[in-house]
């Protein structure tokens, strides 16, 4: 029974890259559980870019699958994403070419694109926010 508890209280593992295995959860607990398991200067990201989408679309749902949080429109499915990985964090924007202007990073998948944040980058918080708004409004993924 004490090591049932001790292992519950333990911090969660962290898989390749650095991202945190967090149990599938629905709802804003399992990802605030994700992003307090980032490691490092990834933390401050996870807090900025969940703080940021909850503000641009305040009914976001909310949710953790395959260990990466995902934020969608209930009833219309999952439009991001985001991962750790060791140098940076990836949104994925899942019709994310479709945002105006899409976001650079591209994807096998020609809909997905991707924003990596590094350590140092100079984050645009208005054109983040911007394309949240934007995405919310295509439609989302089912998984």
């Amino acid at each position: 029974m004490a090591r049932a508890k001790s292992d519950a209280l333990a911090a969660p593992k962290l898989l390749s890259g650095g991202n945190p295995q967090i149990p599938k959860g629905e709802g804003d607990a399992p990802v605030q559980a994700y992003v307090a398991a980032m490691p490092g200067w990834k933390r401050d990201v996870g807090r900025r870019l969940d703080a940021l989408i909850a503000e641009a679309i305040p009914e976001v749902h909310k949710a953790v699958k395959w260990n990466s949080p995902f934020y969608g429109v209930p009833g219309e499915g999952w439009f991001l994403s985001f991962h750790c990985f060791n140098r940076y964090v990836k949104v994925t924007f899942f019709q994310g070419a479709s945002l105006d202007p899409a976001p650079a990073g591209l994807s096998k998948y020609p809909q997905v694109r991707y924003l990596d944040i590094h350590e140092d980058d100079a984050f645009d918080a208005a054109q983040f926010v911007d394309w949240v708004k934007q995405a919310s409004r295509l439609p989302g993924e089912r998984l």
